[in-house]
């Protein structure tokens, strides 16, 4: 095998497949809470996290024993055939954190495009109905099920159709997307996104027709959008009216990412079936779908699993997390810091969107004399200063994912690379 850090970039680059793409053309080696060292020595703070995952840093030292000791007594307890410990005990501490107490039925799995595609099979057999309705911008991962309800970018989708079937689409309230003023209030967003859900029910896929409207209660790759509570008071009130499931897709946004253990409870909105994932084990693979019993009492056994689903080592993880969130009082961190990065906003999941030259002429943001290709030359300028940080959205957006533990120190070492970076950029033109 090759060893030095180029011959083995050139090895990926021969070997790993093309669909995948990288930020950067390195080998990552070592992870310790917000750095990462690459195998040609540079060591870089990480406001990435793995896209939002490793929530409480790198390697936390919790997580990384209690997965340790986990090996050592079983690996894999499959979850067809019996219940394992690590799984109930997680079960048991992620009940007191739900955001409604409704919600106390689990199913564990591995990625959060799988959580997506059991919430789909959920929605659809405990309702015996077909159609789903998403949202435009949203992002819901690249499985088949996924793929088909996500609307944030064709890249992950184009070439794949016929996708699954029964997927209807209405505008998020985002004014960008809405091609309305950046100074459009709040109630006109809503009030007008909330009309074309009542016309996309009365035009393409009745009620009777809808098994569930699947939300990310903030965009994720759709450009780190926060949905206004009343949003999502609305998209409740149309679900209890026509017993429709209303589905929150908490994959990135969920595990303190937004300032609560999860977004949706700013809007005090009860979910019918919640997604989990990232964060929820801090880089182990597990995700989660999370229902009420009188719902997943309907489900015939043996209609969900996984040969890896709920695995010991992952929910052993998870377990450690959820004690280290509690312990070291990380969703105070949380507060403290943010208030420092942007005063107003109280939380880690936060974006930055540029004026953009690139998109359609009648874009109502529109910037013709604006840099081209603005966010990916300011995130490469910021890896050549020692941060990790990446893009989202078609638009020009960059996102903030620090770790939720992160230093005052680190935060504001990230924020002045990033400060320079775009001045560098800008002035380039």
């Amino acid at each position: 095998m090759t060893t030095s850090a180029d011959s083995l970039v050139a090895f990926g680059q021969q070997h790993v497949a093309r669909g995948l793409g990288r930020l950067t053309e390195a080998v990552m080696a070592k992870g310790e809470g917000s750095y990462v060292t690459f195998e040609d020595g540079r060591r870089m703070l990480d406001f990435s996290c793995g896209i939002g995952v490793t929530n409480l840093g790198h390697c936390h030292p919790k997580v990384s024993k209690a997965a340790a000791d986990q090996c050592v007594n079983i690996v894999h307890a499959q979850c067809s055939i019996s219940f394992h410990g690590p799984y109930l005990r997680l079960i048991e501490k992620l009940l007191p954190i739900m955001p409604d107490p409704s919600l106390d039925s689990f199913f564990f799995w591995n990625s959060g495009s799988e959580a997506i595609e059991a919430s789909l099979k959920m929605a659809r057999q405990i309702t015996g109905r077909q159609n789903i309705i998403g949202m435009q911008g949203g992002y819901h991962g690249r499985t088949f099920g996924a793929m088909a309800v996500t609307k944030s970018k064709t890249i992950y989708s184009e070439g794949s159709f016929p996708l699954m079937p029964g997927v209807f689409a209405i505008p998020f309230p985002y004014w960008h997307q809405l091609g309305l003023p950046i100074n459009t209030s709040e109630e006109e967003l809503v009030r007008l996104s909330l009309y074309q859900l009542d016309l996309v029910l009365k035009q393409q896929t009745a009620p009777r027709d809808t098994a569930a409207i699947i939300v990310e209660p903030v965009l994720g790759e759709g450009g780190y959008v926060p949905a206004p509570a009343s949003f999502l008071k609305g998209l409740r009130a149309v679900c209890d009216k026509h017993g429709i499931l209303l589905i929150v897709d908490e994959v990135q946004s969920g595990f303190g990412r937004t300032g609560k253990y999860f977004n949706v409870e700013y809007s005090g909105v009860r979910p019918d079936i919640l997604t989990i994932a990232k964060g929820l084990a801090n880089g182990f693979p597990l995700s989660g779908v999370v229902s009420r019993k009188e719902l997943t009492d309907k489900l015939v056994p043996g209609s969900m699993g996984g040969t890896y689903a709920g695995n010991a080592v992952s929910c052993a993880a998870a377990v450690a997390v959820a004690n280290a969130f509690r312990e070291e009082k990380v969703l105070d961190n949380v507060s403290a810091r943010s208030s420092e990065l942007l005063t107003s906003l109280k939380v880690l999941m936060i974006a930055v969107e540029f004026a953009s030259p690139l998109y359609s002429p009648n874009d109502p943001a529109l910037v013709s004399s604006a840099p081209k290709n603005l966010a990916s030359r300011v995130t490469k300028r910021c890896m050549e200063k020692g941060l990790l940080i990446l893009t989202t959205s078609l638009y020009e957006v960059i996102r903030f994912i620090p770790p939720l533990n992160i230093s005052q120190g680190d935060l504001q070492k990230g924020c002045q690379i990033f400060a320079e970076s775009v001045k560098e950029v800008v002035r380039e033109g």
